[in-house]
């Protein structure tokens, strides 16, 4: 008992030591935007962004609001609109197809289920020219359904959701709306989606992550200025910025502001979020 009491102390040091450095590396950035977003660009340039000499945030929020007629809170509402509506979408397409996959005996559903699987390993890099190509052919380019459209289709989505179906939808609750006369959307819209639901958060949020932060697609989309989200309106400014130092604390100040839905986003749906997560752990 006396030898194992040291080794048992000194795993648990070390396994706690190692948390500790990863939340530091994890939540040093996030202290350098906080730190930054209240310096001018001469504080930015002179390397001293730890220290908060100089606060400065209300005239950077001023400055963000004022450049060019306000455009970064279009881009703001632009980001809501695709990451809010687009995931939103993708989370209903994705259960629906999961509750398709795990409801309904079809021939070839499992090699149909195989060609979803192997849409998740086809980078979005890849689909990005093939998609520009199909938008231009549909007179999309240029317009918010050129970004909106692609993100309702998620392969992961897809075999997520059919995991929460198998283990959030007994098939006797089917059976037992179909004997009682609901029709086949009925029976999924009342009852598989609202067992499902915590699967719908859970698709939502990495979905609503990932188009927050999706930054090619728009790119090789959208070329009006009017139009971009936040990722490629920020990247438009970082470029000026080499010429025109000024742009450097407008970056910084809007990168933390771009933050907040993503935090506010996970915080309240912690709770669906962290039930989606524990699904079949326990019978």
């Amino acid at each position: 008992m006396s030898r194992t009491a040291p080794k048992a102390y000194l795993s648990r040091a070390a396994v706690n030591g190692l948390l500790l450095l990863s939340v530091g590396y994890m939540l040093f950035p996030l202290v350098w935007l906080v730190t930054a977003a209240t310096k001018d660009a001469g504080g930015l340039l002179a390397g001293d962004a730890f220290s908060f000499q100089g606060f400065d945030l209300g005239g950077n929020l001023g400055r963000l609001a004022e450049q060019s007629d306000g455009v970064y809170f279009r881009w703001y509402l632009n980001s809501l609109l695709y990451a809010g509506v687009g995931a939103a979408g993708c989370a209903l397409v994705s259960v629906a197809a999961g509750y398709a996959f795990h409801s309904y005996d079809f021939r070839g559903k499992e090699k149909l289920f195989g060609l979803v699987l192997l849409g998740v390993l086809v980078p979005g890099t890849a689909l990005a020219l093939p998609t520009y190509l199909l938008a231009s052919e549909a007179g999309l380019v240029n317009t918010p359904w050129a970004v909106l459209i692609p993100v309702l289709v998620n392969p992961f989505g897809v075999y997520l959701a059919r995991v929460f179906c198998a283990g959030y939808i007994p098939d006797e609750a089917l059976e037992a709306a179909r004997i009682d006369g609901a029709g086949e959307l009925r029976t999924f819209w009342s009852i598989g989606l609202r067992m499902v639901m915590p699967g719908f958060v859970t698709i939502f949020l990495f979905q609503f992550t990932a188009i927050w932060n999706n930054f090619f697609l728009p790119l090789v989309m959208l070329s009006d200025q009017k139009l971009f989200p936040l990722s490629l309106g920020l990247y438009a400014w970082n470029s000026n910025a080499h010429a025109e130092p000024g742009y450097y604390p407008l970056v910084v100040t809007g990168s933390l502001l771009a933050v907040i839905p993503l935090v506010v986003a996970f915080v309240a749906l912690q709770r669906h979020w962290k039930a989606g997560l524990t699904a079949g752990s326990v019978k």
